[in-house]
């Protein structure tokens, strides 16, 4: 019981933290600071989950208390029995709130909140590789309409026989990153082609990559470190795509980074989706760096360290799906390739949650 008094005291300074930061958030100085603003109000949502759960935790302790006190002094069976009946409800929920609350107090991803950017590139495995890769970004938009995320694609190419071979997609809501981040990586399929005749079954793969979307403060851009080259967009859309010098290619000299943009006819709207596009990949030049580093501890994050790892297997002939992190296998593939991968993501948070929380000191 000394443990949970402990954790409530450790909790006071962050209550008091939250009324700070409740206060600077009215002041007008620092609305008009919106850099500071922003970073406030995200530290303000953040500290009010832990305030929230502080309340909560401190009551169960309080009527503890009250329920001993009750048993104690009390001698009418009636109020005893209700005592106890109480007391057995509370340490029961107690253990439940303290690992609630350590989860909360570990600092979790800045980036977790943010939208993301996913790609999806055919890998090995050629004209099968670009009709799983069609077929893997049917099922993110699935999920995504379920999540009520929208998802705006920014550029495609497509596969010779359907498909493609590389789509990428920004897609925008609550949490964004912090979900899709898991799926990135190798995903591996095992099937027999449409391409094929014998009816032998081939291994393909596509690769996913997940990026968070970079605000327009977390990188300066230097227009003079930016090439930008005009040309005509290629694909369906009439005869104005392919005759109007609305698609944009970036060029950032430093990194050489290179990002196209086509889907729109307005080259202003292009630019617009590009330069976002171009913030993201330099950002997550230095986003990487973190995590690799974590990648290492953690082997949700594997894939995220290390792009060409292969993450998981989609094997129709057995209708089975397995994840390599967890060694999770799915007997529903057709739910599955409908979208239904909650319950996979679900068990990658739960254990990346036992890897934050081993690895802390709470």
């Amino acid at each position: 019981m000394s443990q949970s008094h402990d954790l409530l005291e450790k909790l006071e300074g962050i209550r008091l933290r939250f009324e700070e930061v409740a206060e600077q958030i009215t002041n007008p100085e620092v609305i008009a600071d919106t850099k500071r603003y922003v970073k406030l109000n995200k530290e303000y949502k953040d500290l009010n989950k832990v305030v929230e759960a502080r309340k909560e935790f401190k009551n169960a302790l309080d009527n503890i208390d009250s329920a001993r006190q009750i048993l104690k002094e009390e001698s009418d069976p009636e109020l005893r029995e209700m005592a106890k009946m109480e007391l057995d409800e509370l340490e029961e929920q107690l253990p439940d709130m303290e690992e609630n609350i350590k989860l909360l107090l570990i600092p979790t991803d800045p980036q977790d909140a943010k939208n993301a950017v996913l790609e999806i590139r055919a890998g090995t495995g050629g004209d099968e590789a670009s009709i799983f890769a069609g077929d893997l970004y049917r099922m993110y938009t699935k999920y995504c309409q379920e999540k009520g995320w929208r998802i705006e694609v920014t550029n495609s190419s497509e596969g010779t026989s359907g498909g493609f071979k590389e789509i990428v997609m920004n897609v925008s809501g609550e949490g964004v990153y912090g979900i899709l981040k898991y799926e990135s990586g190798v995903h591996r399929v095992q099937r027999v082609p449409q391409t094929e005749t014998q009816g032998r079954v081939h291994t393909s793969a596509a690769t996913v990559a997940v990026l968070p979307e970079a605000e327009e403060f977390d990188i300066e851009l230097r227009q003079e470190d930016i090439r930008k080259d005009t040309y005509c967009s290629s694909g369906p859309g009439g005869q104005s795509v392919n005759t109007t010098y609305s698609a944009i290619r970036l060029t950032h000299i430093p990194s050489g980074i290179v990002v196209t943009c086509q889907d729109q006819k307005s080259q202003l709207k292009n630019l617009d989706k590009a330069m976002a596009e171009l913030r993201t990949r330099l950002y997550n030049l230095e986003y990487q760096k973190y995590l690799d580093e974590i990648s290492s501890q953690r082997k949700t994050m594997v894939s995220s360290g290390d792009r060409s790892a292969k993450i998981r297997t989609y094997n129709y002939p057995q209708g089975r799906v397995t994840d390599h992190r967890i060694n999770l296998t799915l007997y529903n593939l057709p739910a599955i390739m409908d979208g239904d991968i909650q319950q996979i993501i679900d068990k990658l948070i739960v254990e990346e949650n036992a890897e934050r929380l081993k690895a802390s000191d709470l």
